[in-house]
C-alpha cells in the first residue's frame, strides 16, 4: 500500500496566507517560461453509449488537463482527459502538480484549461472565506459565483465530498457503539479514557480540525489521548485498534480495504469537498462542448466510486490512467476506437 500526501483539499487560509504571494508568483512564472511539465495523451477512444452528447464536439480543440498529485485527483485529471479525447479533442497531460494553488494558478492563468476542484478548497483556500456553508449545492453556487471574477468557471458538483472523518474498526465500532460525533461526544464524557484517536500531525492543530471540532461538538478529549502520526499510518493503526478513533478521508479506497466505519459528522462541522469540473472562462467560452461532455461524468462520480478507484491505485498499485479509463468503459462514456 502506498501514502500519498493529502494536505491539498483542506488547506486552511490562515496557515498560508502568507506564503501565497509567493507559491502564486512562483507558479505564474514558471508557467510563463514553459516550465511546467506536460505531454500528449494517446487514448484511441469515442464517445460510449452513455456519454450524452451527439458526435465529437471537441473535434479540433487542443485541452490541457491538470491535477493535484494525490491519488483521488490524479484520477480524476485522467477521466477529464481522456473523455475530452473521446469527443475528438488533442490533450496534454499536465496532471500531479504539487499543493493546490499550483493546479489552481494553472487554470486561472490559461496554462491549462480544465481540472476536477473542491468547492470547500474554493471558498476557503482560494476565495479567503472561514466559515463553511453547510448545505452543498448553496457551497457550490456560492463559489461559483464569486470566482467568476477571477475567470474560472465552476460546472456544477458532483456528490463525491472528500472530507475529513472519524473512523473505527469493526470490533471497537461493536465494542463502543458509536454511530456519529455526537456519541463520541457523549463516551468522552461517561468514559474520556475509552476515547483515543490516532491523527496526522497537522490536524490535531488546525481550526478545521481536532480542535475545532472538540469545541463544535463539547468533545472532552485529554491530550494525553492524541497520538500524532502521518496519514498513512493513522489507518494502519486505526485498523489494528492501537487508537479507537482514526482520522480519515472520506473517500480514501483504505477505509473499504480495512473495513473501517466512517462515523457521520450530525453537525456538520466539517467543510463540503464536493469535486466539480472548474473551467478557464476563456476555454470554456471557445470550447462551450467541454460542460456537455464532462456533465455525465460529473454526475457518476460519488464517495463510493471514489474509494473504490483510490482503492485501486493505493492498495492495489494499479496505474491512475488505466484505472480513470476503465471506469469510464465500464460505465459506458467512453469505447476502445
Amino acid at each position: 500500500m502506498r501514502d500519498h500526501p493529502r494536505p491539498a483539499p483542506h488547506s486552511r487560509p490562515g496557515r498560508h496566507r502568507d506564503a501565497r504571494f509567493f507559491i502564486i508568483l512562483l507558479a505564474t512564472l514558471l508557467s510563463a517560461c514553459g516550465l511546467v511539465s506536460g505531454s500528449a495523451m494517446s487514448d484511441n477512444v469515442r464517445p460510449g453509449p452513455k456519454a450524452g452528447y451527439p458526435g465529437r464536439p471537441l473535434t479540433g480543440a487542443q485541452l490541457t488537463v491538470t491535477s493535484k498529485e494525490f491519488t483521488e485527483q490524479i484520477v480524476l485529471g485522467q477521466m477529464m482527459g481522456i473523455v475530452f479525447e473521446a469527443a475528438g479533442a488533442k490533450v496534454i497531460d499536465k496532471t500531479s502538480i504539487q499543493g493546490s494553488i499550483g493546479a489552481r494558478e494553472a487554470v486561472k492563468s490559461g496554462t491549462a484549461d480544465a481540472a476536477y476542484e473542491y468547492t470547500g478548497t474554493g471558498w476557503i483556500t482560494y476565495l479567503g472565506h472561514t466559515k463553511p456553508i453547510v448545505n452543498p449545492q448553496e457551497q457550490w453556487k456560492a463559489v461559483r459565483d464569486e470566482d467568476r471574477k477571477n475567470g474560472i468557471v465552476w460546472l456544477p458538483a458532483s456528490t463525491l465530498n472528500n472530507t475529513y472523518a472519524l473512523a473505527l474498526n469493526s470490533a471497537n465500532f461493536k465494542k463502543l457503539a458509536v454511530r456519529d460525533l455526537s456519541d463520541v461526544t457523549a463516551l468522552s464524557r461517561k468514559n474520556p479514557s475509552a476515547v483515543t484517536m490516532c491523527v496526522e500531525n497537522e490536524f490535531a492543530t488546525r481550526n478545521d480540525g481536532l480542535p475545532g471540532m472538540a469545541r463544535a461538538y463539547g468533545m472532552k478529549v485529554p491530550s494525553a489521548n492524541v497520538r500524532k502520526m502521518t496519514g498513512g499510518v493513522v489507518y494502519t493503526e486505526t485498523e489494528k485498534g492501537t487508537c479507537a478513533f482514526g482520522e480519515v478521508f472520506t473517500t480514501d479506497g483504505r477505509i473499504k480495504a480495512m473495513h473501517l466505519h466512517v462515523l457521520a459528522d450530525d453537525k456538520h462541522f466539517f467543510p463540503n469537498y464536493n469535486v466539480a469540473p472548474e473551467i478557464n472562462a476563456k476555454a470554456l467560452k471557445k470550447y462551450p462542448a467541454i460542460a456537455e461532455v464532462l456533465a455525465p461524468v460529473t454526475k457518476a462520480l460519488n464517495n463510493t466510486v471514489a474509494q473504490e478507484l483510490n482503492r485501486k491505485v493505493d492498495v492495489d498499485g494499479e496505474d491512475p490512467h488505466e484505472v480513470a479509463k476503465n471506469w469510464l468503459i465500464q460505465e459506458g462514456f467512453i469505447k476502445e476506437a
